[in-house]
């Protein structure tokens, strides 16, 4: 059963661009793990908010992307970015 994901972080002031940048760059080798089946970024217009949606194939498949050595780094980088993330693991209703 594939798994949906939407992640919600707010960046600290003055750290808009600086996450950004990271988020943008842990797409492509997100996108390129077998079982991802969608990895999209959104943004607020004004950079306050930045949202990742992300289907996987099935629980193991999100659970190798959170195991990937740039899945860590990425987390690693943003540590000191970050405001306050919310992470939502999502059913479709109908």
């Amino acid at each position: 059963m594939t798994v949906i994901i939407n992640a919600i972080i707010k960046p600290k002031a003055g750290k808009e661009a600086e996450l950004r940048k990271e988020l943008i760059d842990v797409i492509a080798p997100s996108r390129a793990e077998a079982g991802c089946i969608q990895y999209t970024l959104h943004e607020a217009t004004d950079q306050s908010t930045f949202v990742f949606y992300e289907i996987w194939q099935d629980e193991e498949a999100l659970q190798s992307h959170i195991e990937t050595p740039h899945y860590k780094q990425y987390r690693e980088n943003v540590a000191s970015l970050v405001e306050a993330r919310e992470v939502y693991k999502l059913q479709k209703v109908n």
